[in-house]
């Protein structure tokens, strides 16, 4: 066997065990969300700090930076993107001391605990504290790593690779413009009154196990959960987890969570299994996972033709008629309101706008937790024109920063705009998707994602795979066009021109 061989087998073994400890990890994150008791928070966070240590050792074994040299040496594409992948991981790790790894990880489960408890009494007071100390570590964690020029970089970059707060304004900028001028519109036209359908859990439940597979996420190597914030957690092709909640007074709510989160499985169910072992078999970047949900949630599950197929399958299960122009509309309204996972698709970026400028304000210091509050206030106001009136309705509704997440936010908004662009080269791609769908036949669909994204894996960043799969094509433009095409037809508003991302 060539040396060069030699150093390739020792990194899959490298890779195997690394996974195999991540796994494990999800699993401890997924049951401390949906099954454990809140008195096992403490124990939980010795566990999660020992698996997080054991696999930083891993990573900073030099045994494995000589795999990663030998094979970095490589002619061949998929071993040069694995010795890429895996050595941005490394280099990670190796900036960042055990003790940091492991406190890391013993405070995100006294923060998600005690967020947990502040958002149920709506209590800031109880979160402060440990959210205080969630930011020093992200501070201590990006002053380690310091990649980029601010502080934000580090921490954006090991979401997406080659991200910087630079880039994301780029493309924030023009989009907020955007964005802000449908919004002004659409309010000075008659409003849309929402269309909830009640519906019980157990029936909603029995809906939910419909759409699924029907979508393509396949329940044999997959579950479905509640947990107070919904989440998909990949531990192997063979085993992915998806989280949702439900809402008797609104089934759309849970339900467009849920083809949210099927939306990241089908992604992790479709990674391709002959690069197994390499880091190759990983998603893109977090926003291009993020483009895969926000496709399957907003380009297709509030599509007239999805709702269509939506009331057949409803009234089979459960025997309620519905409304289905009323449910479009509704599916479709716009109203600035306060909860980030049950916006619009026309405001829902100002939401990530707000987050992304707060964070980026927490680690420089400009911003301190006991003027979060009245910060994120000012930010709502400016960009929703909505004012919060308690805690769990502002800073206290998502549950990212108590487990450490800083940097995730702006992978949302940059999923959308990846997801808009991907949907026009479907469209062009697949010229019969829209009837496809209208019948209950998402195979288009599924089958482009699997073919141009999925199979890929990680041998390209997100934005590089994005170039290759829809090029020539502007993000900003494309989403705020599908914005303008149904959200701004369906209030009658009429925009000429389009933006341009930077």
């Amino acid at each position: 066997m060539m040396e060069s061989d030699r150093a390739w087998e020792s990194l899959k073994a490298s890779v195997t065990e690394l996974r195999d400890l991540r796994a494990v990890g999800g699993l401890l994150h997924w049951d401390e969300n949906v099954w454990m008791p809140a008195g096992g928070a403490a124990a939980r966070g010795r566990q999660k700090s020992v698996v997080a240590r054991l696999r930083h050792q891993l990573l900073v074994d030099p045994k494995l930076g000589e795999a990663l040299a030998a094979v970095g040496q490589s002619q061949d594409p998929q071993r040069q993107a694995a010795a890429r992948n895996l050595g941005r991981v490394r280099d990670r790790a190796v900036k960042t001391p055990a003790s940091l790894v492991s406190e890391r990880a013993l405070a995100s489960s006294e923060a998600f605990a005690a967020w947990r408890q502040a958002r149920a009494s709506d209590d800031a007071a109880l979160f402060a504290g440990p959210l205080a100390r969630m930011v020093e570590l992200a501070r201590h964690e990006s002053a380690c790593i310091g990649v980029g020029v601010h502080p934000y970089d580090a921490l954006l970059d090991g979401y997406d690779p080659g991200l910087t707060l630079e880039r994301v304004q780029a493309l924030f900028r023009p989009l907020e413009r955007g964005l802000v001028a449908l919004l002004d519109g659409i309010r000075g036209a008659a409003p849309i009154a929402a269309a909830p359908v009640a519906m019980s859990t157990a029936d909603q439940r029995r809906v939910f196990l419909r759409v699924l597979p029907a979508l393509g996420f396949d329940l044999g190597r997959g579950r479905l959960d509640t947990a107070p914030h919904p989440f998909c957690m990949g531990m192997d092709p063979g085993d992915v987890r998806l989280t949702t909640r439900y809402d008797e007074a609104d089934l759309m709510s849970g339900l467009l969570g849920t083809i949210h989160e099927g939306g990241h499985g089908m992604y992790e169910q479709g990674l391709p299994g002959h690069l197994r072992g390499s880091t190759v078999d990983e998603a893109a970047s977090t926003a291009m996972h993020e483009a895969n949900s926000r496709l399957w949630e907003n380009r297709v599950g509030r599509s007239p033709q999805f709702l269509g197929w939506l009331a057949g399958v409803v009234a089979e299960e459960t025997g309620i008629r519905l409304d289905l122009p009323a449910l479009v509309a509704s599916c479709n309204r716009v109203e600035a309101g306060f909860i980030r996972v049950e916006a619009d698709e026309v405001t829902y970026n100002l939401h990530i706008l707000l987050r992304t400028r707060i964070e980026a304000a927490l680690l420089t210091g400009e911003l301190s937790v006991d003027e979060l509050p009245g910060a994120w206030e000012e930010q709502s106001l400016a960009l929703l024109g909505v004012r919060p009136p308690r805690p769990s309705l502002g800073h206290l509704q998502d549950v990212h920063w108590s487990q450490g997440l800083f940097g995730y936010f702006p992978s949302y908004t940059l999923g959308n705009l990846y997801a808009a662009s991907l949907f026009r080269r479907l469209e062009e791609d697949r010229p019969t998707v829209w009837e496809c769908v209208a019948v209950g036949d998402f195979s288009p669909v599924l089958g482009f994602l699997r073919e141009h994204i999925h199979s890929v894996g990680h041998l390209y960043d997100g934005e590089e795979l994005l170039a290759r799969v829809a090029p020539g094509r502007d993000p900003v433009g494309d989403l705020l066009d599908s914005l303008r095409a149904r959200q701004g037809a369906l209030y009658g508003v009429v925009q000429a021109g389009r933006a341009s991302g930077g």
